[in-house]
């Protein structure tokens, strides 16, 4: 094993398969649990070895299989700002192993390594030890890194439908490519190793892949040419796209993309690479829908019959385009689906489905041709509704909401306090947040407390991911401190019985000194009251409702006084 291979507390923690909360716990209480040899103070590294020695010590299951290894020897080989290539090398070798390159010369010069690469192969082939590889680099670099969730990636490729050939010109590593079942993928780029991965990645599972590492838009690899498909999830909000160099650009069928429109640039540019009559799948941000700059390009695409659908996947998520390149001399639609598919997914294939049956059911292209040509479905949904029928419906949802309050007795005395800053000291809890406005986000991990300085606090529970700004990650120990009760103890330091203001510093809010067990018993009712109060708004938003779907509904003659 390589005394210069180095491992991250996540990286224990997976290979001895226990949760993050262990690995902390475990250099409190041992003194000679392996010091770090490198990182940060947030993020420290530790010499691999010496982990592995520590662990069999102790008789504690560690086990390195060939691929682990070959991980972590491929990261001590240089820095992590070069590891994409080298993950890429990697690749070559197992295409080399595959037989899909006649030589290798990938530069990969370490014996131990290529050793390791080709035990790989041995025991799970070219395609899963790739696989492995390509996995653990996201998981490294899973802040930089943006990739289509694989349950979008399968929708957009459902929604494409068989195809033998699709063209994807933001790639990325090939998520939907890979997913598309396509034979022959097009592919582009701007990043040179990402372009390499991804075709690497295709060419092992027997795809045809034809990528390029240039930016699309401003260099067009395959000008004149089309496939029957095309799904894209281009970069949002670029504003150096290209729009002065490309202001005569023949890609412009339906105008010239506002400098700040760079997604109605990728749509015109998908639509010139697809079939006549061939499906493009492309996700958009929700303000594409509306933007006022953008209304032109959007009546134009309408009138031609080019936007079949616009649908929201999430109430904060992208919106997702369904186009299709209009083929000569047919008659365009007179509807267009406009829908929101909420949590579950599927809904937009059945959503389709119907559509397709039955276009009538659509938006009117010609209602939608007006001043704003706005195709947000949730706008047009409040637009189209029917005070009389949506009352009865939100009168039904207010009358299933019944606020609970947990019960509570008075209790005399007051505990003893610490504070969040002593927890630190103490190695409690770890507080992560954006030191800088250009720095990356912290990552919410499932356990982790979410809290701002205005009062909002919750636990997250879902996979990891990125916290906005002015949010902050309070990492804790589970068996010494409870999620729920560090939670509600900083909600409670928003409430004004407790501050009068108006911001909160993190590291001051108090935290009664209670056993483990007495704080799972507070959190549990914190959780009840937080449940609570979610419950009373959301009645009073929905009796709010109410009240403007009663006035609507009384005005316009689709509701009556009642006897």
């Amino acid at each position: 094993m390589d005394d210069d291979a180095t491992v991250s507390a996540a990286d224990i923690a997976r290979l001895a398969g226990v949760g993050r909360a262990a690995v902390s716990n475990w250099r409190r209480r041992y003194p000679d649990f392996p010091q770090p040899v490198g990182g940060t103070a947030s993020s420290p590294l530790f010499g691999l070895s010496a982990v592995a020695g520590w662990f069999r010590a102790r008789g504690k299951k560690f086990e390195l299989s060939a691929g682990e290894r070959a991980w972590q020897r491929l990261r001590a080989l240089g820095d992590d700002l070069d590891l994409a290539e080298r993950v890429s090398r990697a690749g070559v070798f197992f295409a080399f192993q595959a037989g899909i390159f006649d030589t290798f010369d990938s530069k990969l010069d370490d014996p131990e390594l290529l050793t390791l690469l080709s035990e790989m192969t041995h025991q799970s082939g070219p395609v899963e030890a790739f696989e492995l590889l390509c996995r653990r680099y996201f998981e490294a670099h899973s802040r930089r890194l943006s990739a289509t969730p694989e349950p979008v990636a399968e929708l957009m490729a459902r929604l494409a439908g068989p195809v033998s050939t699709i063209l994807d010109p933001a790639c990325g590593f090939g998520a939907l490519a890979l997913v598309s079942g396509a034979k022959t993928v097009l592919g582009q780029d701007s990043d040179p190793m990402t372009a390499s991965i991804a075709a690497l990645r295709l060419r092992l599972r027997g795809i045809e892949a034809e990528v390029y590492a240039v930016d699309a838009l401003r260099e067009d690899a395959f000008a004149g040419r089309t496939a029957e498909a095309v799904l894209c999830d281009p970069p949002f909000n670029e504003r150096a796209w290209g729009h002065d160099e490309l202001v005569g650009d023949e890609r412009w069928e339906y105008g010239l993309p506002p400098r700040g429109e760079p997604e109605l640039a990728w749509v015109q540019h998908c639509l010139a690479h697809v079939e006549p009559g061939g499906t493009v799948v492309i996700l958009m941000p929700g303000a594409a829908a509306g933007r006022r700059s953008g209304k032109r390009i959007r009546g134009n695409l309408l009138r031609a019959g080019a936007v079949r659908a616009v649908v929201t996947l999430a109430p904060a998520g992208p919106d997702l385009w369904l186009l299709r390149r209009p083929a000569p001399g047919e008659r365009a639609p007179s509807t267009v689906l406009l829908g929101e598919a909420g949590e579950d997914l599927s809904t937009v294939d059945e959503m389709w489905r119907k559509f397709r049956a039955c276009p009538e059911t659509g938006v009117r292209i010609i209602d939608l041709l007006d001043d704003d040509v706005d195709l947000t479905p949730a706008r047009r949904r409040a637009r189209d509704e029917d005070p009389g029928q949506a009352f009865e419906a939100v009168r039904a949802r207010f009358a299933g909401l019944a606020p609970r309050l947990p019960p509570l007795d008075a209790a005399d005395g007051e505990p003893a306090f610490t504070t969040i800053g002593e927890l630190v000291k103490a190695g409690v809890v770890e507080v992560r947040h954006m030191a800088r406005t250009d720095a990356e986000p912290p990552v919410a991990r499932r356990g982790d407390v979410v809290a701002s300085v205005t009062g909002i606090a919750y636990v997250h529970s879902g996979p990891p991911e990125p916290v906005g700004a002015g949010l902050t990650v309070y990492r804790l120990d589970a068996e010494r401190l409870d999620a729920d009760f560090l939670a509600g103890c900083l909600r409670a330091a928003d409430l004004p019985a407790a501050s009068a203001s108006t911001r909160i510093d993190g590291r001051r809010v108090r935290i009664p000194r209670v056993p483990i067990g007495v704080q799972r018993e507070y959190g549990r009712v914190f959780r009840n009251l937080a449940e609570f109060d979610a419950a009373l708004r959301e009645a009073a938003e929905t009796g709010r409702e109410l009240v403007r779907l009663g006035f609507a509904g009384l005005v316009e003659g689709r509701l009556r006084p009642g006897r």
